[in-house]
């Protein structure tokens, strides 16, 4: 769900830039491994408290231990799925992550300011740039269009229209240009309104840069190595009020897989402390939930802190590990739980018998 919503972004890049369905999926499926960074702590805890809490439902947990599985038994699934989990997250973190999302924003910036990805659509009037219309009648198979009309009207006072048989968009060094075989340029005199032509065999225009491209695209720190981002001072067009922003984009990538691992033994923590019973295991997981939010809400007021202040650097490991001894204290201190007790032998009817 989140990644249908966070691909309803790239809708403009369909209808304005006219990139086709596999293209868009492609990009898509890039900013995937972004999401899963998010996704997959927050999934983790939510799988473990809801096994738990099933077992707990169906009494399981009661038997288990009445048949003498310690706590950290109880827990070893979890901590086995946990380990996988944090691995995968590493794995993510310090690679799949920056590699994906810097080929998705070369891609995306490719798109918006490179008139070589531009799919000019047949048989419609397509806006390329401001005061430039262009109209394809047919697109060949080898990127050749067929039946072109071009209107530029950047100069007000001397507009022109030109019409070519064939003709093609190409990228160069000093930008977009459209070349064209075979056509004519109409333009009328604003003085005397006469109709100029001019027949042609080649001609060759040159279309402006798009809004907002200044031609040096700089790195977001989601695209950088964890090397990268400690080394953000060797960047000369990087400002140097944003170092402490890559930086602690450096530490986060650490520490993102010690804190799923935190989460997940809290919620343990919670859910199988004291008795396993129906009516209190509520209130457990909805403490568990409140302690998972203020643990979600709190790293992030503590980046922004750290990023502005990097003395304040340790507390953002002590906000990961901290969890992961309060989980396991509870969970290896001695349990309240205790097995009923056995009835005591009636002496008197023993006696009698």
């Amino acid at each position: 769900m989140i990644w249908l919503v966070y691909s309803l972004r790239l809708i403009d890049l369909i209808v304005n830039r006219g990139i086709s369905t596999g293209t868009f999926l492609y990009l898509t499926l890039l900013s995937l491994p972004n999401l899963l960074d998010i996704i997959v702590p927050i999934a983790l805890f939510t799988v473990v408290m809801f096994v738990y809490s099933k077992l707990i439902t169906d009494r399981e947990i009661a038997v288990m231990r009445a048949a003498g599985v310690s706590q950290l038994g109880l827990a070893y699934p979890a901590f086995l799925l946990t380990g996988a989990v944090v691995a995968f997250s590493y794995f993510l973190n310090l690679w799949l992550v920056p590699e994906s999302y810097r080929n998705f924003k070369d891609m995306q910036w490719d798109i918006r300011f490179k008139y070589s990805h531009v799919l000019l659509q047949e048989g419609r009037f397509n806006h390329v740039g401001k005061g430039i219309v262009v109209y394809v009648r047919e697109r060949s198979q080898d990127g050749q269009l067929l039946g072109i009309l071009m209107h530029d009207n950047r100069n007000e006072e001397h507009p022109y229209t030109m019409m070519a048989s064939r003709g093609a968009m190409v990228e160069t060094d000093q930008g977009a240009q459209v070349v064209m075989f075979d056509g004519n340029r109409q333009e009328i005199s604003p003085d005397s309104g006469q109709l100029s032509l001019l027949y042609f065999d080649r001609s060759v225009v040159k279309l402006p840069q798009p809004q907002g491209h200044s031609g040096i695209r700089h790195r977001e720190a989601r695209e950088r190595t964890v090397s990268e981002l400690f080394d953000v001072e060797n960047d000369t067009n990087l400002d140097p009020k944003n170092f402490g922003k890559f930086r602690v984009e450096g530490h986060k990538r650490l520490l993102a897989p010690v804190r799923a691992a935190g989460y997940t033994l809290i919620g343990l923590g919670c859910i199988l402390s004291g008795v396993a019973s129906r009516r209190t295991q509520w209130r457990r997981i909805l403490i568990s939930i409140f302690v998972l939010l203020g643990l979600l809400g709190s790293a992030v007021g503590l980046e922004n802190h750290v990023a502005k202040n990097q003395d304040w650097v340790p507390l953002l490991y002590l906000h990961a590990i901290l969890p992961i001894i309060v989980g396991l204290f509870i969970l290896v201190k001695p349990s309240r739980y205790r097995p009923p007790a056995e009835a005591p032998l009636n002496t008197a009817s023993a006696t009698g018998a």
